[in-house]
């Protein structure tokens, strides 16, 4: 084989390399919740965070707080695997709330991110 030839099928199989490992570094992203950032709302029953990629349940939350004060929550994950679902166990009462969520995915990375919102 000539060395021109070797020298092309090695940058191929560089490139090739380098993309599957672009591929596993993804990592989760919020892209949307509801409700949303800076948001005004009547209490919600339900949080909805939405990521860009399936969740590992087991290594994956979130937290509802007021200042000074954690709401106890229920989290469940929808059969699509990036939607996860928080229940306050107690009605929201008026005020500001802020959701501290993290997330982990196949790459076993944890992503985590803050988001408020208020009840009117």
């Amino acid at each position: 084989m000539k060395m021109s030839k070797m020298l092309g099928l090695a940058a191929v199989a560089g490139a090739a390399a380098m993309l599957a490992a672009t591929g596993a570094q993804a990592h989760a992203k919020l892209v949307s919740s509801n409700p949303g950032a800076n948001a005004t709302v009547a209490a919600p029953k339900q949080l909805v965070l939405k990521f860009s990629e399936k969740l590992q349940p087991k290594f994956s939350g979130a937290d509802v707080a007021m200042p000074g004060m954690v709401t106890p929550a229920k989290v469940s994950f929808a059969k699509d695997g990036k939607t996860m679902i928080v229940q306050p166990t107690a009605a929201l009462m008026a005020g500001a709330y802020t959701v501290k969520w993290h997330a982990v995915t196949a790459d076993t990375h944890r992503m985590q991110g803050t988001y408020s919102f208020t009840v009117r």
